[in-house]
């Protein structure tokens, strides 16, 4: 018995000390600190109500607001039913979750539709489209944000 509390004991402590030489470099200390290097936007902690960010309306039945982070973007997706999201691709990679609704994409070859409480996953440069079922809310995470959106370059959408 003693043996195994030993080793576990062992292996406990060279675990810690693994953690340790992982958090302890400088350059580790200053991204925990929310720095960043080469001209990167600055990674910041921020509480933000969705209620605080204004709905931009892109047309009578599309509007979404986002926020954007150091690397990603979380966009809430408001359609209305029948709203239709016209083919386009992206060079970010995005998760769609939705919140309440349904989506019918057609991608890849495929019409795929998603349902309240569920996710589909898109791979950069992937064409999509979508068409709202019913009145929906969607929640889409991309990586890296979407340079358009915050550009307001996006006419396929307006």
């Amino acid at each position: 018995m003693k043996r195994a509390k030993s080793k576990k004991t062992a292996r406990k402590k060279s675990a810690a000390r693994a953690a340790k030489k992982r958090t302890a470099s400088p350059a580790s200390k200053v991204a925990l600190k929310g720095t960043v290097a080469k001209g990167k936007r600055k990674a910041e902690l921020r509480y933000i109500p969705w209620s605080s960010v204004p709905v931009e309306e892109l047309n009578p039945l599309l509007g979404r607001h986002f926020v954007v982070g150091q690397n990603i973007m979380l966009a809430r997706v408001l359609l209305k039913k029948g709203c239709i999201v016209p083919e386009h691709s992206h060079p970010n990679e995005q998760l769609t979750f939705i919140a309440a609704g349904a989506l019918k994409f057609w991608i890849d070859g495929k019409i795929i539709v998603v349902n309240a409480g569920e996710c589909l996953t898109i791979p950069p440069d992937m064409p999509h489209k979508a068409e709202a079922l019913e009145d929906t809310v969607d929640f889409d995470v991309f990586h890296p944000p979407r340079a358009d959106w915050m550009n307001k370059t996006d006419a396929y959408l307006r």
